[in-house]
């Protein structure tokens, strides 16, 4: 690495911080972002209402179902627990 190179990164990431700076005080460049930021929100809000008027499941419900499944599958491998070890206290109890 060269002596130079840290100079000029420092001096890149100045202008960088310069130029975001500029962007965040202008005001229409604030507009904007403001208008993307909702306009993004209104696309998400339609897409969730369209995926429902077509009865197709979102990302969202399918990852709760799977945890749904997971839990109930925990209780049924819980219960066939019990029911082995009843059975077997059954089958001591019986010889």
């Amino acid at each position: 690495m060269s002596d130079a190179e840290p100079g000029i990164r420092a001096k890149g990431e100045e202008a960088l911080g310069e130029l975001a700076q500029s962007l965040l005080e202008n005001p229409l460049f604030s507009q904007a972002m403001g208008r993307a930021l909702g306009a993004g929100e209104t696309a998400l809000v339609a897409q969730k209402k369209a995926l429902a008027a077509l009865d197709v499941a979102s990302a969202g419900d399918l990852e709760r179902l799977t945890r749904r499944i997971r839990s109930l599958s925990d209780r049924v491998e819980e219960l066939e627990d019990q029911l082995d070890s009843l059975a077997a206290d059954r089958s001591a109890e019986q010889d």
